[in-house]
């Protein structure tokens, strides 16, 4: 069996980290997950720079993104990902709490596999968290280490 690739969780609030990863948890879902704090420290995981450069190669299973953050926002991290031939097949979640059209146009338009907003409630906030990680991580069938270049 492969080993579990971790989930990448793009958060630059303290408590949406700690409600996402309790919501994992509950869902007993094996994977690692590592956290970035912003746009800036998401690209570094990705490209294996800076505190980042020592971590396993390998691509996340999924990416989930904030989109509002400090730095360079989401938007311009998923424009990134999209436009390098080894990233663009990681599958990225918005989850954001904008309920703004043009921010869910421009998701989809750069290549978003799915834009969801963050659940106000706690009990909410766990379960939607545990279906997309078990979606992601467990009944999606990722694409190959290597994907098609084009």
């Amino acid at each position: 069996m492969n080993p579990l690739k971790p989930i990448l969780l793009v958060e630059d609030s303290p408590n949406d980290v700690e409600m996402t990863l309790t919501a994992l948890k509950q869902h007993k879902l094996s994977n690692e997950v590592s956290v970035a704090r912003d746009g800036v420290e998401a690209l570094d995981y990705l490209y294996r720079r800076g505190k980042f450069q020592d971590r396993p190669a390998g691509h996340p299973i999924v990416v989930f993104l904030d989109l509002k953050m400090p730095r360079v926002d989401g938007l311009e991290v998923l424009r990134q990902m999209k436009n390098d031939a080894d990233l663009r097949i990681i599958p990225v979640v918005m989850l954001t709490s904008s309920r703004e059209e043009s921010d869910l146009v421009e998701s989809y338009k750069l290549g978003v596999n799915a834009y969801v907003v963050k659940p106000v409630g706690f009990q909410q906030f766990v379960d939607a968290i545990g279906q997309l990680g078990m979606f992601w991580a467990v009944l999606n069938e990722p694409p190959p280490e290597r994907g098609v270049s084009g």
